[in-house]
């Protein structure tokens, strides 16, 4: 037997063909009310949270078609909600990571880690239900100092991603809150 590919999952379809597919070979086609909310960038990231879910939160090797789809949707229908501005609350709130490294300073990741780390606090303390995080690619670059996309980024990408998780889960007291990354 072939061993399955660290970066693939075995999708079932209904007619039982079991095809080995990674997040990047994976298309999507919205219909209905939820097709016209969110651009295919937005669904991509959607995606690859699915799969990191399906592959690394629950271990698994193999989903169908059906229940991959199903995580998509719920997971899209979570972010299908609008600003209440009647209530004053706001339902997505945003921060751009390049702009807290440029804060930072080139190449200084602990001012950089303890910026993030203020932001997060700033943001969970107007209780949004969504944190979103843009511009992570351009954030390790520059703190890294890199032109191109390297091993190091890679490593950095991943490292800010579980301190903003690590953060979250001491900082965190509201039920429905939702982090994303991207």
């Amino acid at each position: 037997m072939i061993a399955l590919a660290s970066e693939c999952l075995l999708f079932r379809t209904p007619s039982g063909e079991s095809v080995p597919l990674s997040v990047d070979m994976i298309s999507f086609e919205l219909a209905g009310e939820i097709a016209g909310l969110f651009d295919s960038e937005f669904v991509n990231h959607a995606a690859n949270a699915v799969f990191y879910y399906f592959k690394h939160e629950l271990e698994r090797q193999s989903v169908s078609v059906v229940e991959f789809a199903g995580a998509l949707e719920k997971a899209l229908r979570g972010f299908a909600f609008q600003n209440d501005a009647s209530t004053g609350i706001r339902e997505v709130l945003e921060s751009d990571l390049s702009h807290l490294a440029h804060e930072s300073g080139k190449g200084c990741e602990l001012f950089f880690f303890q910026l993030l780390r203020e932001e997060l606090r700033h943001r969970l303390s107007q209780a949004p239900r969504v944190l979103r995080f843009r511009g992570l690619r351009r954030c390790v670059k520059q703190i890294a100092g890199a032109r191109r996309w390297s091993p190091r980024c890679r490593q950095l990408e991943d490292q800010i991603v579980a301190y903003l998780r690590q953060c979250l889960s001491a900082e965190a007291t509201q039920k429905e809150f939702a982090l994303v990354v991207e």
